[in-house]
């Protein structure tokens, strides 16, 4: 499988089409980030982002044999994601609760309640911040710290930019942040900047 993982996504995909299971597992490990974090810029809950994840991956087995341009997979499962996530959205817009479970919440049981806090503290900041950057920055960003990172061609497809321009463009999100950071007060000010 280590001869794919450096595969074209044409190739993987005539493949699949073909029925090589290490094909379908190298093109979903290549893809399955690029898709959570676009579940996670549309703010779905872990659970309705793992169903657009996956009715994500059924619309491509569905798709397969009349996809037209099979080096462009990334692109298709990016738009088609982001119709899943529309679509969890518009169905569960009555039912969202409004509470968390209090799960996420729990410390681990060696973590000290200090450092605990003070993370708290810090990344809620930083969310906040993260909060007032324009969708486009929000948007870049999330895709970019997706795990597996995506090729800057499959975030061209997913957000429709240029590939020449997320690399600056990302420069000036993360800049626009850090000074946003450091404009605040709080547990991230710039005394504290570059402990962290």
């Amino acid at each position: 499988m280590d001869a794919l993982g450096d595969a074209e996504a044409r190739d993987l995909v005539a493949r699949v089409r073909a029925g090589d299971q290490d094909a379908w597992l190298t093109l979903t490990n290549r893809y399955t980030g690029l898709l959570w974090s676009l579940a996670r810029g549309m703010r779905l809950t872990d659970a309705d982002a793992a169903d657009a994840v996956q009715t994500t991956w059924l619309r491509l087995v569905e798709s397969l044999d009349s996809l037209r341009e099979p080096a462009r997979v990334g692109g298709w499962l990016a738009t088609t994601m982001r119709r899943e996530c529309l679509a969890v959205l518009r169905r569960t817009a009555r039912l969202r609760p409004t509470a968390s479970d209090g799960w996420d919440d729990l410390a681990a049981p060696d973590d000290p309640l200090d450092e605990l806090l003070l993370r708290e503290e810090r990344d809620a900041a930083l969310w906040k911040a993260f909060g007032t950057l324009k969708p486009g920055c929000q948007a870049l960003l999330r895709v970019l710290t997706a795990d597996p990172p995506p090729s800057y061609a499959d975030v061209s497809a997913a957000l429709e930019m240029p590939v020449g321009g997320i690399g600056p463009t990302r420069q000036r999100c993360l800049e626009h942040l850090r000074r946003i950071m450091l404009a605040g007060s709080g547990p991230f000010d710039a005394t504290s900047a570059g402990n962290a």
